[in-house]
């Protein structure tokens, strides 16, 4: 075998090791979306009720939301 290719495979071992006794010791942390992901998605939650609740009571916007007893027709025009 050539010195250069023992020398990586050496290399290549080596960090392979290092890499595994490092995930062996490391702690298993939550990630972002573990820690704060359910307080995210209330937070939003809580955000967006409360802006539509505002909007729907304090803006005096008319929403004509059904036309049901409010549309009367109109009379002809005779010619």
């Amino acid at each position: 075998m050539f010195p250069l290719a023992k020398s990586a495979l050496a290399l290549t071992a080596r960090s392979v090791q290092r890499i595994a006794s490092r995930q062996c010791h490391h702690q298993n942390e939550h990630d972002f979306h573990a820690k704060y992901g359910n307080l995210i998605l209330v937070s939003g939650a809580v955000f967006c009720t409360s802006i539509w609740a505002y909007v729907i009571t304090q803006t005096g916007i008319t929403w004509n939301l059904s036309p049901v007893g409010r549309v009367t027709p109109k009379e002809w025009k005779d010619q």
